[in-house]
C-alpha cells in the first residue's frame, strides 16, 4: 500500500511520466523481493543502510549499467523521501549510499547525408501505413518532440503549420514547422481520411486505434538501422539529430531549449558538446596543417 500511494504521488502530484512511474515501481518491487526474498510483508522502517548497499551490489554484479545502478537508487530515495513526509520513518536508508559516478555520454546523432537518405529512399506512396510511417520519422526529425508526446498526439493539436506539445509534468508547449512537413501532414489527413475515417488521436493505426510505443520504437530502429552511421537506433536519436542540426544552423540555445521542451538549461547544453566535436572532425580533416607530419 505505501508503495502503491508512492507511485501516485509521484504520477499525479509531481506529475511525472508514466515511464518513470513504471520504472520506480518495478525498482521497489525488486527491492522488496530482494529484502524479503518474497516470502514476507515488506517492512519500511527496519531497512538499513547497508540493506540499500547490499541490494545495489546485488543489482550491479548482475550486469545492469552504472546509469541504471544509479536511478534504482534514486527510486529508493523519493520513496523514502516520501515515507519521510508521512512521518512512517524516521530516516532515509538511501540518502547515505553513494554510487560511483556515471561517465557522460555524448547523444547519439544521425548524420545529415544519412538524413537525406532517410527520406529520399523511397517515393511517397498512397499506401496508408507507408504514409504514416513517413510521416512519423519526419515529424520526429522536424520537430524533435519525445516518441510519448508524439503518441499523445490528437488531431487537433496539429495544425497546419505548428504542433501543440503535451511534454513532461503536463506541460504544453508549441512547436512551430515547415512546408515538408505541412504537406506530408495534408497528405496523411487525406489518405487516412479515406481509409479510417475521423479519428481523436493523429497517428492511428488501420483500425482507427492510436499507435503505441513499441510500433514507433520498432519503426524508427529499422528505419535508421537502413542508413546506419549511429551506435544507437531509438526514437530519441532523432531529437538529439533535430536538436543538433539546429544549432550547428545558427539557432540560440534557449531556443533550441524551448523547442525541446527542457526545464533547464544545462540539459540543452550538452549539444554545444556535440556542435564544437563535429566542429573539430570537420577542421581536422579540411585544413591542410591541423593533423601532425608523419615523421
Amino acid at each position: 500500500m505505501l508503495v502503491e500511494s508512492f507511485l501516485k504521488y509521484i504520477r499525479y502530484e509531481l506529475n511525472y511520466s508514466a515511464c518513470t512511474v513504471l520504472s520506480y515501481n518495478n525498482d521497489l518491487k525488486q527491492f522488496k523481493e530482494f529484502l524479503t526474498g518474497g516470502a514476507s510483508e515488506f517492512d519500511a522502517q527496519s531497512v538499513t543502510t547497508n540493506d540499500v548497499r547490499a541490494w545495489l551490489a546485488n543489482v550491479a554484479s548482475s550486469g545492469c549499467s552504472m546509469r541504471t545502478v544509479k536511478r534504482k537508487l534514486q527510486a529508493v530515495r523519493a520513496f523514502y523521501k516520501y515515507l519521510l513526509r508521512k512521518n512512517v520513518v524516521e530516516a532515509n536508508p538511501a540518502m547515505e549510499v553513494e554510487t560511483a559516478k556515471v561517465p557522460k555520454r555524448l547523444p547519439d546523432c544521425v548524420k545529415m547525408e544519412n538524413v537525406e537518405r532517410l527520406f529520399d529512399k523511397a517515393e511517397r506512396g498512397d499506401d496508408f501505413e507507408e504514409v504514416r510511417d513517413r510521416l512519423i520519422m519526419l515529424m520526429l526529425f522536424t520537430t524533435g518532440i519525445r516518441r510519448g508526446e508524439l503518441v499523445g498526439l490528437r488531431d487537433r493539436d496539429v495544425s497546419a503549420n505548428e504542433l501543440k506539445v503535451h511534454g513532461k509534468r503536463n506541460k504544453d508547449r508549441i512547436v512551430p514547422f515547415g512546408p515538408e512537413l505541412s504537406e506530408e501532414i495534408a497528405n496523411y489527413r487525406a489518405i487516412r481520411a479515406a481509409q479510417v475515417g475521423e479519428t481523436e488521436m493523429f497517428f492511428v493505426r488501420s483500425n482507427g486505434e492510436a499507435v503505441y510505443p513499441t510500433l514507433v520504437y520498432r519503426l524508427v530502429h529499422k528505419e535508421l538501422s537502413e542508413v546506419g552511421g549511429c551506435s544507437r537506433y531509438s526514437p530519441h536519436v532523432l531529437r538529439h539529430t533535430f536538436a543538433s542540426a539546429m544549432l550547428n544552423n545558427g539557432a540560440q540555445l534557449n531556443s533550441v531549449k524551448e523547442l525541446l521542451g527542457h526545464e533547464s538549461l544545462a540539459a540543452t547544453q550538452v549539444y554545444t558538446h556535440i556542435t564544437h566535436r563535429e566542429l573539430k572532425s570537420n577542421y581536422e580533416h579540411a585544413h591542410p596543417r591541423a593533423l601532425k607530419k608523419e615523421v
